[in-house]
């Protein structure tokens, strides 16, 4: 019997996803929302910020799937039927995410902004090289994505620090865990990479005092969610100088509305929500081996928990 899967997302494009799994699944056809016909017996969900009642039209699901990382965007919907909710954890998007990382941390600790500036002006500037194990990086959040991230880091050589709202222990990484220690972890850090799921206790977790128990003149890149973040706090931490500089790839708006203040910082860079995105040729196989045990009457793997958020 042909089963069918519901792809719906206004970012991602249908057809590669179709291929890889339908190539991988015969007995399943990937439709749109607007493909999805009477006929359809739409037994599995693909889905990223789908709009309000979408659930509501699939009563026969039975696993839905998110496009990327993050539960944070099916969390408090009341259209969700009781059945599993599992997140991609692909290898291709941990190692799609390290490298951005990797790229925005080399960037401050090589001064490369500073030397984008004087070719702007057009001006010899030189600024002597720092090694790695001076440079005190800070990873917040040691989740999949952020352990593979840190660990990447140390190997390159910096002195990496990471926090987490539980303890967990790292190679290479001095970890540190819970509330109380939030704010010694900022104090000793140069570059900030944010890397927290999107919770109701991760929102706006970094605020006006967090951004200025940082040293004066640090870097922060901010991989995970906007919302992590108070934005306006960020805005004004910029002004002051007291952060010297953001690598934004998230906001709490998306896309980040014309005539905000990051737009125009000389002092941001800006990336459209970029760092790691879901590669249907490696993640179709998970979604895949997923349906399969739901078939078989087994859990899936990487379910979330939608009243943790993740």
């Amino acid at each position: 019997m042909t089963e069918t899967l519901v792809f719906a997302s206004a970012v991602d494009p249908v057809e590669p996803w179709r291929k890889a799994l339908e190539s991988l699944l015969p007995d399943v056809r990937v439709r749109t929302p607007e493909e999805v016909g009477p006929e359809d017996d739409v037994r599995y969900a693909l889905v990223w910020k789908p709009p309000a009642g979408f659930f509501a039209r699939h009563p026969g699901l039975r696993l839905v799937t998110i496009l990327g990382a993050g539960a944070d965007a099916l969390v408090g919907r009341d259209d969700l039927p009781d059945v599993p909710v599992t997140r991609l954890s692909d290898p291709e998007m941990a190692r799609m995410m390290t490298q951005y990382v990797l790229f925005a941390v080399l960037r401050y600790a090589r001064d490369i902004p500073a030397f984008e500036a004087a070719q702007r002006a057009g001006r010899w500037h030189y600024v002597h090289p720092r090694e790695a194990r001076a440079i005190r990086v800070g990873v917040l959040g040691l989740g999949q994505l952020g352990s593979a991230a840190a660990t990447e880091l140390a190997r390159q050589g910096f002195t990496v620090a990471g926090w987490s709202r539980t303890p967990k222990a790292l190679p290479g990484i001095a970890c540190h865990a819970g509330p109380d220690a939030l704010i010694p972890f900022l104090a000793q850090t140069e570059i900030l990479v944010v890397m927290l799921p999107l919770t109701a206790q991760t929102r706006r977790l970094i605020g006006a005092a967090e951004l200025a128990a940082l040293p004066r003149g640090a870097r922060l890149v901010n991989v995970s969610r906007g919302a992590v973040i108070d934005e306006a706090a960020l805005v004004a931490a910029l002004r002051s100088g007291h952060l010297g500089a953001a690598t934004l790839d998230v906001f709490e708006t998306e896309p980040l509305p014309r005539g905000h203040p990051l737009w125009t910082m000389e002092t941001v860079l800006v990336t459209p929500h970029l760092a790691s995105v879901a590669l249907p040729e490696s993640a179709a196989r998970q979604i895949a081996g997923n349906i399969r045990r739901v078939r078989a009457g087994e859990a899936p793997e990487h379910r979330v928990d939608l009243t943790k958020g993740y």
